[in-house]
């Protein structure tokens, strides 16, 4: 396996010296954040370390040979909007980003791109649906065209009151994917693994590597606190944040020797990225590259 980070930690650096950071560490790959240029919306987005817009094959070419110059591999590019946005402005431009991105992992010649379904936060995942089949089928058609796997993150994003009540993703378990595969059964449609959902969400975060084995196009390296004192108080029905916190590995619930072991056993040889959203290493851009290094360690340690 490849142990690399998402490079959403680092928006205060360019490309060259994010690759740079991975390189002192010791990791050997880096996925790429590559939203529009912009401000963010929300904590993690927004982060541009490739600019697909108007991207070429000599702007390829051109970080190609940086990275390759300090032996770092990019893992995928990374976008993770609300495609299936209530706001229908919001999800034509989300769609047309996407696209751009998929085009530009080709001229990279990555084969991955990372991203979300969305979600319609307001209705149910039924509600959603028609919107899901209406434009997620040409997605994952061009995605085919150009030779690119896009891999879907588990993520609910359901933590703040703005994406309450239903979350803005509807890929959140293992049933919803099975529906969602059952629907595009396509080889290029799969997942960006990240167990640390499925913690708080109370479900087993080891079965789906099995079953889902052929759907294991890149991992998402996240730990979980929880809060088990403040879940009796609140309830499951509250925002998530008020009884769980995202931490770097060996910090939270996650059994990470296990974890590795059981992507071991179905043959998984691909990235497996660390996540940063530690908020007790937010306070500057010293310790969110404290933040790689101690989950770098901890990854080392399990695998």
């Amino acid at each position: 396996m490849k142990v690399g980070f998402a490079s959403a930690i680092l928006p205060d650096l360019s490309f060259e010296a994010v690759i740079d950071q991975a390189a002192a560490i010791g990791y050997s790959c880096v996925e790429i954040m590559s939203w529009p240029v912009g401000k963010a919306e929300r904590r993690y987005a927004g982060v541009t370390h490739c600019d697909v817009t108007d991207f070429t094959q000599a702007d390829a070419d051109k970080l190609l040979a940086y990275a390759s110059g300090k032996g770092i591999e990019l893992s995928a590019l990374g976008y993770y909007p609300n495609i299936l946005s209530g706001d229908a402005e919001e999800s034509e431009v989300a769609v047309t980003h996407l696209k751009r991105v998929i085009a530009a992992s080709k001229l990279l010649g990555l084969g991955k791109v990372n991203t979300f379904i969305g979600r319609d936060h307001t209705k149910s995942i039924d509600d959603n649906w028609p919107r899901f089949l209406e434009i997620w089928p040409a997605i994952i058609q061009f995605a085919e065209e150009q030779g690119i796997y896009v891999g879907i993150e588990n993520c609910p994003m359901l933590f703040t009151n703005d994406e309450w009540p239903g979350g803005k993703n509807l890929a959140i378990s293992p049933k919803i994917w099975e529906r969602m595969f059952e629907a595009i059964p396509s080889a290029n449609f799969g997942l960006n693994y990240d167990p640390s959902h499925m913690i708080w969400q109370q479900m087993d975060y080891l079965t789906p590597i099995e079953v889902f084995k052929e759907k294991l196009f890149h991992i998402h390296i996240k730990d979980v606190r929880m809060d088990w004192e403040a879940m009796k108080t609140n309830g499951i029905l509250s925002t998530p944040l008020t009884y769980h916190s995202p931490v770097i590995p060996g910090r939270g619930e996650i059994d990470w020797s296990a974890f590795f072991n059981a992507l071991r056993a179905v043959g998984y040889e691909g990235p497996v990225c660390l996540e940063v959203e530690d908020r007790d290493y937010e306070e500057s851009l010293e310790r969110r590259i404290d933040a790689l290094k101690d989950g770098f360690k901890a990854i080392q340690a399990a695998l």
